[in-house]
């Protein structure tokens, strides 16, 4: 009998995928942690070989962070695609593909399993891609899911406090996302180029990595915004570099894309793109799936779907929204079980801050107790001084907590932000995956109001 290429691939999928349940299951949590990335090593290392290492010859840009990586990944893409780079590649949590055909993503995470990484790049590789945007995370890097992958330019958004249920510390979680500059500056062939935003706190360690460099920011940096102007539907500012002066206007809103557009102009000066590509090319993203999207269902207030997961994150956006709503500002949001347990008490207490009505609902509860962590969220809540029932709402199913927020609305002036969810397409429970689209779900709510 003749075995063929794709048995011996079935196999060892099918096999890693037995070893590493038997394994969970029998090893301590902790231990697990640990053995783990040695795994998936070696089924790098395996995969790589069997698909003849796929990203080989390709000018990888690595797009790394605690915000803001999805959307800056999206903002390069558009850049690179507009200005005629048609078989430019992207791969993010939300979707991936090639020049303007972008599928969206089903998996519940950023970088998918090796095995199916190496069959998109292989795919990618046949259709001719030369150039890829790779959104990469701090659980790739740590357990070396991205290994073979040969990154030229890598960026750095922002670093704050975040998964540190699996890094355990901010030292560790910082180095995981600092080892892409790392393999940066190791791949000889390369520009061995990290760009990073000056304003954070980290930006220098990053940077050191890699023998070129780029900052960017507002306060400091090679690339400054100057004279920024947010608006509800965007944003504008000047990017004044040493020889430059980029007019820079966005469809997305918030000063945090600020920093994310700042990012895409880093990448395209490097590319060597001219002022009107740099310009045009941001300007023409209109949005991205789940950050940020406006619901338009004929109804009067402004209801708003976005990622948002972290304190940071939650910081910025309701700085950004408080100022210019002018009637109720009602959030609504959960917490993923086994994950951060510090941050929700935290997200608890900056909604109760910030929104005249905070609904804390389910947000991938996983095998964890739902309702603990919904009460771990409203202490945080109550400590800025909302008040279960009467402006602090606990609903555990996430499609009644939608309906709930909606129909708390009473002006056209009252913004609903939905939060944590965005773009995916799964709710993980305790009996485990369940289909889910917040803005359908957003949508059938208000339909059902109005």
């Amino acid at each position: 009998m003749q075995i063929q290429v794709s048995d011996i691939l079935l196999l060892a999928i099918l096999g890693h995928m037995n070893i590493r349940v038997i394994v969970k299951r029998l090893v301590p949590r902790g231990l697990f942690q640990k053995i783990e990335p040695l795994g998936h090593f070696a089924e790098a290392v395996f995969f790589n070989i069997l698909y003849g290492f796929p990203a080989r010859n390709m000018q990888v840009i690595g797009v790394t962070g605690t915000n803001g990586k999805t959307t800056t990944a999206f903002l390069i893409h558009k850049m690179l695609v507009e200005s005629g780079y048609n078989k430019a590649g992207l791969m993010t949590t939300v979707g991936y593909g090639i020049g303007k055909d972008i599928k969206m993503q089903v998996h519940h995470m950023t970088n998918v399993p090796v095995p199916e990484l190496m069959q998109r790049l292989k795919w990618m590789k046949s259709q001719g891609v030369d150039l890829l945007i790779l959104e990469t995370t701090s659980h790739a890097l740590a357990q070396h899911r991205v290994w073979g992958i040969p990154y030229s330019i890598a960026v750095v958004t922002n670093l704050t406090h975040e998964h540190l249920d699996y890094h355990k510390t901010f030292e560790r979680y910082v180095a995981a996302k600092r080892s892409m500059f790392s393999l940066t500056q190791r791949n000889a062939r390369g520009r061995r180029l990290g760009i990073a935003n000056a304003d954070d706190s980290v930006a220098a360690e990053f940077v050191a990595e890699t023998e070129n460099s780029v900052l960017y920011g507002v306060q400091a940096g090679d690339i400054q915004a100057k004279e920024v102007q947010l608006r509800s539907d965007g944003l504008s500012y000047k990017a004044e570099t040493a020889d430059i002066t980029y007019h820079i206007e966005s469809h997305l809103p918030g000063s945090f894309n600020v920093y994310n557009t700042l990012a895409a102009v880093s990448v395209g000066r490097v590319l060597g793109l001219t002022k009107a590509q740099i310009e045009q090319g941001i300007a023409a993203l209109k949005g991205v799936e789940g950050r940020m999207t406006s619901i338009e269902e004929g109804q009067d207030a402004s209801i708003i779907v976005d990622f948002a997961h972290t304190p940071d994150s939650f910081e910025k956006l309701f700085k950004d929204l408080r100022p210019v709503v002018k009637g109720k500002l009602i959030v609504m949001f959960g917490s993923a079980g086994r994950r951060d347990e510090a941050k929700r008490a935290i997200q608890g207490e900056l909604a109760g801050k910030y929104a005249d009505e905070v609904v804390v609902t389910e947000e991938d509860d996983r095998d964890i107790d739902g309702i603990g962590i919904m009460n771990q969220i409203a202490e945080g809540a109550e400590k800025a001084g909302k008040i279960r029932d009467k402006n602090l709402f606990l609903i555990h199913d996430r499609a009644e907590a939608i309906a709930f927020a909606v129909g708390q609305t009473t002006s056209a002036d009252d913004t609903v932000l939905l939060l944590g969810k965005g773009h995916e397409k799964t709710i993980e429970r305790a009996d485990g995956e369940h289909p889910w689209d917040e803005i359908g779900t957003t949508k059938d709510a208000v339909r059902r109001l109005s």
